[in-house]
């Protein structure tokens, strides 16, 4: 069991489009991320999103290769500047969800969960990667359990 954190793909500019949809690279991307997330057999019961357009369009192109019962739903609290305090208290290993945000937010959860200290930076993410956090069945802490990004380097 797994909770899994993606930072939705590389998005426009404002000035190309108003509602920030993918670019084409950043579709390239998350269809190469889905891609490879399917051949490892990952997965997911659902993947929640925070509604703005780049974040559910990173979560369709996900869904089309991970295929989660539970389908793709909007979720409030997943915006850049959303309490992570408040979002952490209510997430499990247990559930297998997959959750399609934005920074900072992604990365201050990450480090609220892993280090129980939100300023600290534990990982930085990439537009389309997947970060997957389990919890210690013996402690309940969490900890970086894999990662898969679009560039290595």
């Amino acid at each position: 069991m797994a909770l899994y954190l993606v930072q939705h793909g590389l998005s426009l500019s404002k000035d190309e489009d108003p509602q920030r949809g993918l670019s084409e690279k950043g579709k390239e991307d998350v269809v190469r991320i889905g891609e490879v997330a399917k051949m490892y057999g990952i997965k997911v019961s659902a993947i929640k999103h925070s509604g703005k357009q780049r974040a559910l369009q990173t979560a369709d192109l996900l869904a089309d290769f991970l295929r989660p019962p539970g389908g793709v739903v909007k979720l409030s609290g997943l915006n850049p500047l959303d309490d992570t305090d408040a979002f952490a208290k209510g997430v499990s290993s247990q559930a297998d969800i997959m959750y399609v945000g934005h920074l900072p937010f992604m990365e201050i959860l990450t480090s609220q969960l892993v280090a129980g200290n939100a300023a600290l930076t534990v990982f930085r993410f990439q537009n389309g990667g997947i970060v997957c956090l389990d919890q210690d069945e013996n402690t309940d802490s969490w900890y970086i359990k894999w990662t898969l990004m679009p560039n290595i380097g």
